[in-house]
C-alpha cells in the first residue's frame, strides 16, 4: 500500500505555487479588478465566468460551479490523480516529494529505467523507416491505412532481426545498463545450456525480434513496456513485456496516455482487446479507445477509467469467448460503479473486430453501433436468464440465487435499488419478499441511510431557505480568515448539537494557529476527505454582504447565536435531569445561571 503525502508537504507545495501562473499556461486569463477571468474550461460558454483569485489561490466558475485550488485544477483539467497533481506542482517548484508517499511507486525507484526504455522506443521508431528489412512492416501499416501522424502519435516502431540489437546499441557494453534492460524485460538471460542460438557468446539476448512494436506508456508518457506483433508465421502473434517494477498489466491500459493527450474533455471511453484496434480507431477519429494488456479488465482499470469519464463501453467479439470476457469485465465493474457512472457492452458481428468495423462504417457508423450497446443491467440479467428456465418457479428462484453474490458487490444507493427492482420484476416476486432472500434488510432503509450519509458530508446540503448559521459562519471564515482571531476558544462549541459544528471548530482552530493561510492551503487540510467538496463550495459561495465591518458584525451575531443555542441545549438537559433524578449543587447553580442568561437574552 502506498503511504500518504504529509500535510506539511502539501502546504509547502501550495505555498510555492501561483495558481494564476499555473492556470494561465493552460487557459489564458485576463485581469478583471482584483481577479483574473476566462471562459470556463469545464463547460462551454461565450461570456467569461471563470474567476481566479491570486490572494486566495483559488478558482471558481460562476456558471457551472467548478472551484478549487491548484491541486484540484490539475486533477480536473489534466485528469490527474491527487498524487500526480502533487508530483507536477512539486516538480514545478523544484521540490522532492517525500518518499513516504511512494512505497509502491516505481518512478521513485528507477528513473534510469524510464530513460533506457525511452531510448529503446526511439531506436525502434528509427528502425521502422531506416532498417533495410523493415519493408514488410512498412507495407503492413500502409495496408492498414495508418498515416505517418498516427504512427508517430503512438510511437510505433520495428524491432530488427537479430539477437543482440538492443543489447549492443542501448546496452553498449555497460553492465549497469544491461542489468537495467534485463530488469525491464528487454533482455532475456541465456540458459546455461545455451538454448537460444546465436553467434554471440553474450549471456543475454533481445526479447523482441522482427516485430511491429507498440510502446506502452504510463500516465506521464514515459515508456514502461512494449507489445510486439509478429508479421510472419512466428509464435506468439503478440508478445508483451513481462511484469516488472515499472509495468503491472492489471493497472495499465494501452492508449490511455494518447487518449488524454488528444482529448481535453473525455465524455466516454471504449475498451477494446488489441493494440491495433486502438491505433486503427484513432486513425478514423475514434480517439477515445484503450486496450487491456493481455489480461481481463480489472477493478483498478475501471477505477482509473471512471475517474476520467462517466461512460465506459466494453467492446467484445459476439462469440462465447467474447461473452465470457465481457462477464469477467462486468464482475470487476460491479464495485467500481458509483452514482452517475455507467458501463455498457458492445458485441461485434461474427468475423468483425473494431478495426474492420470502423473501416466499413466510418466514425459515424461505428459510433451508431456503439449507441446500440447493451446497458449494464440488460447484459447482466440477459446472461443470467440464459442459464435458467424463466417459465418455471425453480428457474426464477435460481435467478435470484445467481444474482445475489453480484448484487451484494454493488454499492448501496440508487443503482443497487434499481437492479433489485428489475430482479423483482423478472422473478415475479414483490420486493418485500425478495430483500430477505438477498440478505438485504430493507432497500428503502439502505437507500435512506446512503442518502443521509451523503447529505451529512456533501456540499449539496445548502437548504432551500439558504445556508444554515453554521454554514454561513464557515463561509465567512473561509473567505475572511481574520475573523478567527475574535472567535475565542473553539472548544466551547464542542458539545453543541448542530450539523457541521465540528468542521467549524476545526477551521477555527486551524486559522487561530495560522491566520495568514490562503484559502487554498486551508482547503488542502481537508483534501481527500468527504468534507472537501462541501468546504470548496462554501469557499466560493457568494456572500450577501461585502462590507468588512458588516461581515464582522454578522459573524459576531452568529457566535452569539451558537452561544445561546448551547445555553438552551444545556438548560434543556439539566431541566430533564432535574425532573428525572434531581440535580447536584453545582448543576443547580449552573441551571439558575442559564435561566437568567436565557431570560436576559
Amino acid at each position: 500500500m502506498a503511504g500518504t503525502i504529509p500535510r506539511e508537504f502539501i502546504d509547502e507545495v501550495l505555498a510555492y505555487t501561483d495558481i494564476v501562473e499555473l492556470i494561465d499556461t493552460r487557459v489564458p486569463l485576463k485581469r478583471s479588478g482584483s481577479n483574473h477571468m476566462a471562459c470556463c474550461p469545464f463547460h462551454g460558454e461565450k461570456t467569461p465566468s471563470f474567476s481566479v483569485s491570486q490572494p486566495k489561490q483559488f478558482y471558481h466558475c460562476f456558471g457551472c460551479g467548478a472551484s478549487g485550488d491548484a491541486i484540484r485544477f490539475l486533477m480536473e483539467y489534466e485528469h490527474q490523480s491527487f498524487v500526480e497533481a502533487i508530483e507536477e506542482l512539486a516538480q514545478m517548484a523544484g521540490l522532492q516529494v517525500p518518499k513516504i508517499a511512494y512505497t509502491n511507486e516505481p518512478q521513485k525507484q528507477a528513473p534510469e529505467q524510464f530513460e533506457l526504455l525511452d531510448q529503446v522506443s526511439n531506436y525502434y521508431q528509427y528502425q521502422l523507416t531506416h532498417h533495410p528489412k523493415s519493408q514488410q512492416v512498412q507495407d503492413y501499416v500502409k495496408q492498414r491505412g495508418l498515416s505517418p501522424e498516427v504512427i508517430k502519435t503512438f510511437g510505433m516502431g520495428f524491432s530488427p532481426p537479430g539477437w543482440d540489437n538492443v543489447l549492443n546499441v542501448i546496452g553498449a557494453g555497460d553492465q549497469k545498463k544491461i542489468q537495467a534492460l534485463f530488469d525491464t524485460g528487454m533482455l532475456i538471460k541465456r540458459d546455461e545450456d545455451g538454448a537460444a542460438a546465436s553467434s554471440s557468446k553474450a549471456p543475454w539476448y533481445d526479447r523482441f525480434r522482427e516485430r511491429l512494436m507498440f510502446p506502452i506508456r504510463d500516465r506521464r508518457g514515459r515508456t514502461i513496456a512494449f507489445g510486439g506483433r509478429i508479421l510472419g508465421d512466428g509464435k506468439p502473434k503478440y508478445l508483451n513485456s513481462p511484469e516488472t517494477r515499472l509495468f503491472h498489466k492489471g493497472q495499465e491500459l494501452y492508449g490511455l496516455f494518447e487518449l488524454k493527450q488528444a482529448l481535453r474533455k473525455i465524455e466516454r471511453i471504449l475498451v477494446v482487446e488489441g493494440y491495433m484496434d486502438v491505433v486503427s480507431l484513432a486513425q478514423f477519429g475514434v480517439n477515445y479507445s484503450v486496450a487491456t494488456l493481455g489480461t481481463a479488465t480489472t477493478a483498478e482499470h475501471l477505477q482509473k477509467l471512471f475517474r476520467l469519464c462517466d461512460d465506459v463501453f466494453f467492446c467484445f467479439d459476439g462469440d462465447r469467448a467474447g461473452r465470457d470476457a465481457a462477464w469477467r469485465a462486468m464482475n470487476n465493474a460491479l464495485p467500481a460503479i458509483k452514482p452517475g457512472k455507467q458501463a455498457r457492452f458492445m458485441f461485434l458481428p461474427d468475423g468483425e473486430d473494431p478495426d474492420t468495423l470502423v473501416r466499413q462504417k466510418g466514425k459515424a457508423g461505428f459510433e451508431a453501433e456503439m449507441d446500440k450497446a447493451m446497458t449494464f443491467s440488460e447484459f447482466f440479467f440477459d446472461n443470467l436468464m440464459q442459464q435458467v428456465n424463466m417459465e418455471s418457479l425453480d428457474g426464477r428462484s435460481k435467478l435470484i440465487d445467481l444474482s445475489k453474490p453480484y448484487l451484494e458487490k454493488i454499492q448501496e444507493g440508487a443503482f443497487q435499488t434499481l437492479m433489485i427492482a428489475r430482479l423483482s420484476e423478472l422473478a415475479e416476486i414483490d420486493q418485500t419478499s425478495l430483500l430477505p432472500l438477498l440478505g438485504i434488510k430493507s432497500a428503502s432503509v439502505a437507500s435512506t441511510v446512503s442518502r443521509e450519509k451523503r447529505f451529512n458530508h456533501s456540499s449539496a446540503r445548502i437548504q432551500q431557505q439558504g445556508p444554515s448559521p453554521v454554514k454561513k459562519a464557515i463561509a465567512y471564515l473561509l473567505q475572511h480568515p481574520y475573523l478567527a482571531e475574535k472567535a475565542g476558544d473553539p472548544g466551547r462549541f464542542a458539545s453543541l448539537e448542530l450539523a457541521d459544528i465540528s468542521v467549524f471548530m476545526q477551521l477555527l482552530d486551524l486559522l487561530q494557529n495560522d491566520p495568514h493561510l490562503t484559502m487554498a492551503r486551508v482547503l488542502a487540510n481537508w483534501q481527500n476527505t468527504e468534507q472537501h467538496q462541501f468546504l470548496t463550495e462554501l469557499a466560493s459561495e457568494r456572500l450577501l454582504i461585502d462590507d468588512e465591518q458588516a461581515i464582522s458584525c454578522e459573524f459576531d451575531e452568529l457566535l452569539q447565536l451558537f452561544t445561546r443555542q448551547y445555553q438552551q441545549q444545556r438548560f434543556t438537559q439539566l431541566q430533564r435531569k432535574e425532573r428525572q433524578q434531581g440535580l447536584n449543587k453545582s448543576e443547580k447553580s449552573e441551571y439558575v445561571q442559564l435561566l437568567i442568561a436565557l431570560k436576559s437574552g
